[in-house]
């Protein structure tokens, strides 16, 4: 069987089990930890080992960390796999919001920017032994920008040149998953070969079977940020797709964080209370059965998906 890099080294996509498709073991703001004494390294790496431990003991087995680099720890990750055993595929790629060394004015072309994602995959981070297995990259809000569509068209390239899956980060009310795959067609990436990232943001059947129609799975993967889309909408959209067919086409997740460092733990808890590993299998799965979706579907959206998006990659 075909396998896929992990941070514990490669895994036969047969093994990836249950898997949540967009996650993140850390999320930070770049300079602040490094500048600043406002965190505890030693246990946030406990706390994040016993999250990871939880998931695992609700059947996940995998876990995609789509931390884009340039808010990524790898030491970090390193440890909380090391520590927990969960399996963790890591990312390459960059955020919506550019950094300068990247921009069109920096006078950087994008085929450098595509072979720094390709040397993630072939040659592993920096030289910490672990080589990503997916591209991550966003487009928000403001839309496909000049600096933005850099980014999109690099990891366009490092896709074709390597054969891992994209998965994105999209502002779905804006329906800019559509203009991602525009600008991946137009690289000639096949469209199978993406995740449209929080498209379960949305209600709105008609874009997101657009985005099936075209080729690409969409994820479902924000579960329990209630603020956006309450669990029970976002329970009833995916209801839908599967009575539709699209079961198929769909991955599950929470795009939630072991360390979530953009909100104070108390806010967040008080906000998003249903934010973490544990709410998909706990709370999601039996509301999607309780809605009518067989254990086949679920399956297909927890499993089956994950495993065919990976496979096509192969080795190398």
């Amino acid at each position: 069987m075909p396998t896929v890099n992990a941070v514990s080294g490669p895994i036969d996509t047969a093994d990836l089990g249950f898997t949540l498709m967009h996650e993140h073991i850390l999320v930070t703001s770049p300079g602040v930890r490094q500048n600043f004494p406002v965190w505890d390294r030693a246990a946030e790496v406990e706390r994040s080992i016993e999250k990871l431990k939880q998931a695992i003991a609700r059947g996940v087995r995998t876990l995609v960390d789509l931390t884009p680099t340039d808010w990524r720890d790898i030491d970090f990750v390193k440890e909380a796999v090391a520590g927990s055993g969960m399996q963790v595929i890591v990312a390459t790629g960059i955020y919506w919001e550019v950094p300068h060394y990247f921009r069109a004015q920096s006078g950087r072309s994008i085929d450098h920017i595509a072979e720094l994602f390709i040397g993630d995959i072939r040659d592993g981070i920096m030289d910490s032994g672990v080589r990503a297995g997916i591209i991550k990259c966003a487009t928000d809000e403001p839309g496909v920008t000049e600096d933005v569509e850099r980014i999109l068209r690099a990891s366009a390239r490092a896709q074709r040149a390597t054969g891992v899956p994209i998965s994105t980060h999209t502002h779905s009310a804006s329906e800019v998953g559509l203009k991602q795959q525009d600008v991946f067609e137009s690289e000639g990436v096949d469209l199978s070969r993406v995740v449209i990232g929080h498209s379960g943001d949305s209600e709105d059947i008609a874009y997101l079977t657009k985005l099936m129609e075209r080729g690409s799975y969409i994820g479902m993967d924000r579960f329990g940020i209630d603020i956006f889309l309450p669990t029970d909408k976002r329970v009833a959209t995916v209801a839908t797709l599967c009575e539709m067919g699209y079961a198929e086409k769909m991955v599950l997740s929470h795009d939630a964080a072991c360390y979530f460092e953009w909100a104070d733990p108390a806010l967040r808890k008080q906000v998003v209370p249903n934010w973490h590993f544990n709410h998909i299998p706990d709370d999601v799965i039996p509301a999607l059965r309780d809605a009518g979706v067989s254990q086949e579907q679920i399956r297909a959206m927890t499993v089956d998906n994950p495993r065919r998006i990976f496979e096509r990659q192969g080795s190398y």
